[in-house]
């Protein structure tokens, strides 16, 4: 897959029932997100931190959807647990991917890998860590790939979140290190005739290519 793909569909039973992928994005942004294995000391942070910054992802308009390896009771059993120590449960949906399906057909698994999740432990799924955001017409915005060891930043999501929907809106790139209210930059796809449209107070250009300016609201 490759940023700008659709995101394949699929059906999966999850902690909320069984959805169509597609269908329950509906006209909405989506962070698709994965984890190897249930009861794992980094992912059970990581779906506290979810679960605490749900409120920010909702007022984005996007939906918030998880992948795991094992069955739905366990994913609820562990949900319980991320409670207790994360001071949150989660209540977006997690989808049970017992058959391995879902991990190789967004490429986190390879096509071998079996059809079963039984017995796997999380080293053998080491690479189902990965990070989908998913724009309203399906297609993936962003993909990141995390290792067991590093625990993934909500920060950071959101942050890029804002980027790519300031993009989408606005045609404008945001630069290394950029947060909300900070300048960006013109795409390189705008023609400047285009741009004093859309920019009427001008913009600073230190290089042809490099037209800075003030973030649009």
């Amino acid at each position: 897959m490759r940023l700008g793909d659709i995101a394949p569909d699929f059906s999966a039973d999850t902690t909320q029932g069984r959805i169509s992928f597609h269908e329950w994005c509906g006209e909405s942004w989506c962070l698709f997100f994965s984890h190897p294995k249930d009861f794992t000391p980094v992912c059970t942070t990581e779906l506290g931190a979810m679960a605490r910054a749900l409120p920010e992802f909702e007022r984005r308009g996007v939906k918030v959807i998880g992948l795991g390896m094992d069955p739905v009771a366990d994913h609820i059993a562990w949900s319980a647990d991320i409670e207790e120590t994360q001071g949150a449960a989660p209540t977006y949906p997690i989808i049970a991917d017992t058959d391995l399906s879902i991990a190789k057909l967004y490429n986190m698994l390879p096509a071998d890998a079996g059809d079963s999740s039984d017995g796997r432990t999380a080293s053998d799924n080491y690479t189902v860590r990965s990070v989908f955001i998913i724009s309203p017409d399906k297609r993936i915005q962003l993909m990141m790939t995390y290792p067991m060891s590093s625990g993934r930043s909500i920060e950071e999501l959101l942050r890029v979140i804002d980027s790519i929907m300031l993009t989408a809106l606005h045609k404008v790139g945001t630069p290394a290190g950029w947060h909300p209210g900070d300048e960006v930059m013109i795409l390189p796809s705008v023609s400047d005739e285009e741009a004093r449209t859309r920019f009427p107070d001008g913009w600073l250009a230190p290089k042809p290519y490099l037209r800075i300016v003030e973030q649009p609201s």
